[in-house]
């Protein structure tokens, strides 16, 4: 990717305090990007992101909002175009998965949290820069969703259920903003965050010996395919998800 590929662009990036939020905040700042860095919770996790954001020599904010919230939503946007500028480049990563050892207990309270944080919290961002994009004739949009909205996983359908929704999202939507907003979904396999710390040796090494290219994903992977769908080389893509899993959702 050219260093810079974004300059002069504003990227706003939900969920960006840590993991694969984080590594999409520096690789984009990394190729010219002032960077919007939204968080929920750990300030402190955020502040790091934002040190490793200046680093690239790019301009950078820190906002704290509950992306399921629209109120808060719409300060989060209007923070960040009164400080860096009207908002290009749309990263909806931010999300939460809540796993269950029993498939057929459906909490219905775990199903409203993870659908409010999951898909409200990709709705209510894109639509509250879709108008100035649409205004000025130019917008990218990549929404992280996941291959557990695509494949089969008993003990995650409600993280799957919201996750295909996120999917459907993009693939309607891409066909209303276009010609000049493109919007594309990325779907991770397992990608070494804290969320699977937890994992054995025995878990892992099952896991790499199932995976076609024998490892496990990097929150790096991710951030290089998400800098892609927003860059000039897929300008002819749109309202797709390009699945970043190693091969295995494409075994039988």
């Amino acid at each position: 990717m050219n260093a810079s590929e974004f300059k002069g662009k504003v990227a706003l990036i939900t969920g960006a305090s840590r993991g694969i939020g984080r590594a999409i905040a520096i690789e984009l700042a990394k190729n010219g990007a002032s960077i919007s860095i939204n968080y929920n919770s750990n300030i402190k996790s955020a502040k790091e992101t934002q040190n490793l954001v200046n680093e690239m020599g790019t301009k950078s904010i820190i906002f704290k909002a509950n992306i399921s919230k629209e109120k808060e939503v719409k300060r989060l946007i209007e923070s960040t175009e009164s400080k860096l500028g009207p908002i290009d480049l749309l990263v909806t990563n931010a999300g939460i998965a809540k796993l269950s050892k029993n498939p057929l207990e459906l909490d219905y309270k775990v199903w409203k949290e993870t659908m409010a944080t999951n898909v409200d919290g990709t709705l209510l961002p894109i639509k509250e820069v879709l108008p100035g994009m649409m205004k000025r004739k130019f917008g990218r949009i990549v929404c992280i969703t996941s291959v557990a909205g695509i494949g089969m996983r008993p003990n995650m359908i409600t993280y799957g259920t919201s996750k295909a929704a996120v999917i459907a999202l993009v693939r309607n939507l891409s066909s209303a903003v276009a010609p000049h907003v493109r919007i594309n979904s990325v779907a991770p396999g397992l990608i070494e965050t804290d969320m699977i710390e937890s994992l054995d040796k025995k878990a892992r090494k099952n896991i790499v010996e199932n995976t076609p290219l024998q490892r496990i994903g990097q929150t790096q992977d991710i951030a290089n395919t998400v800098s892609y769908l927003l860059s000039e080389k897929s300008d002819f893509t749109t309202g797709q998800t390009l699945v970043t899993d190693g091969g295995r959702v494409c075994l039988p």
